[in-house]
Parts: structure tokens; C-alpha cells; sequence
């Protein structure tokens, strides 16, 4: 190869190595290029996941919070309200003893109850139900309660009915009937109790 030929050749291939270089800081650029991009969006990616995770988390948290509070407060509520019945539970119990006795409070309450629901029911010939025991506490005295009520009304004792105590009253077709009952009394006020109830429980 002469001289003319060689120094072709060498600037050929001096050139080429030139093109190969800039071509592979270029390449190299953009590779650096493009991996620092990429681990930009990948931190960003990684940063919005943890951020969810974050809110996802925190937002559990604040669930089970509250889920915890709710049942607290549903066992307080229910465990309040175990002592509320069992408050009414001894109330009827000291009521039924009181009834099983001739004790004067006893049988001028079932005297007013009596004539309390005779009023509600009307003047007539009206029929008293009351238990057996208490037949003999008041007999003697529902002509007074009945002259009370009106000169048409009478007062007459009927079959013997399964109470603690207190009378049903109804007239003698049974087409009008108020039971005055202490069960149904209790049943009837205990919705209007309740909160004097609790407020004496739980006052503290």
C-alpha cells in the first residue's frame, strides 16, 4: 500500500473512530439520559405508592378507631341497659311481695286501681277481675268505690285472673275492658321511667 493509499485509509479510519466516539458518548449521554429519568419517575412512583399507602393506612387506622369507640359505646349502652331491667326486674319483685300481703299501702293502691279503670271503662254493672288472694282485701269495699264512680255503676267480682296484683275491669258483655294490672302498669310506665331510672343509676 504507497503512501497516498495509506494516508486515505488513516483518515478514513481516524474519522470512523471520531464518529465511533461521538457516537458512543452520545449513546452514552442518552442511556445516562434515560436511566436518570427513569429513576425520577420510579421515585415519584415509589413516593406516590408510599403516600397512598400512607393515606390508605392512616384511613384504617381511623376505621378501626371509630369501630372501636362504637363498640365500646354499644357495651356500655347494652351493659347500662342489663342493670336498667334488672332495676325494674327487683322493682316488680319487691311490688309482688307488697301484693302478696294486707298491707294497707297494697290495698288502697288496689282500690284507686280499681276505680281508675272502672272510670276508664264507664258507668254499669261492671265485673272486677282480680287474683284470688285479693278478693277478700277489698270486696267489702266496691260499693263505696262503686258510689264513687256514679249511682248506675255497680261493681261485681268476677272469675279469679293469674296476676301479681291490681284488677281488670270490664263491663258485663266484655265489649269495653281496662286492665289495670301492676304488670301492665309496670309495662306501661316503664318507658316513662326509664330515664328517671337511669339518671339515678348512672348520676356519677
Amino acid at each position: 500500500m504507497n503512501s497516498g493509499t495509506d494516508k486515505i485509509v488513516s483518515s478514513i479510519m481516524s474519522e470512523a473512530q471520531v464518529k465511533a466516539d461521538e457516537n458512543i458518548q452520545n449513546a452514552k449521554a442518552e442511556s445516562d439520559n434515560i436511566i436518570s429519568e427513569g429513576q425520577i419517575k420510579a421515585e415519584a412512583e415509589k413516593n406516590k405508592i408510599l403516600d397512598n399507602a400512607k393515606k390508605q393506612s392512616d384511613m384504617r387506622y381511623q376505621q378501626i378507631i371509630s369501630e372501636a369507640k362504637m363498640n365500646a359505646r354499644r357495651a356500655d349502652l347494652g351493659a347500662k341497659e342489663d342493670v336498667i331491667e334488672k332495676a325494674f326486674e327487683k322493682a316488680k319483685s319487691k311490688l309482688k311481695e307488697l301484693a302478696s300481703t294486707n298491707d294497707e299501702k297494697y290495698v288502697n293502691s288496689l282500690k284507686k286501681m280499681i276505680k281508675d279503670a272502672a272510670n276508664d271503662v264507664g258507668e254499669g254493672n261492671l265485673i272486677v277481675k282480680l287474683k284470688k288472694d285479693d278478693i277478700d282485701k277489698v270486696k267489702g269495699d266496691l260499693p263505696g268505690i262503686a258510689s264513687d264512680i256514679s249511682n248506675d255503676t255497680t261493681l261485681e267480682i268476677g272469675d279469679p285472673i293469674d296476676t301479681i296484683g291490681g284488677a281488670i275491669v270490664k263491663t258485663k258483655n266484655g265489649d269495653i275492658e281496662v286492665n289495670n294490672t301492676i304488670e301492665l302498669r309496670i309495662s306501661r310506665f316503664k318507658k316513662l321511667l326509664r330515664n328517671d331510672v337511669a339518671n339515678i343509676l348512672f348520676k356519677n
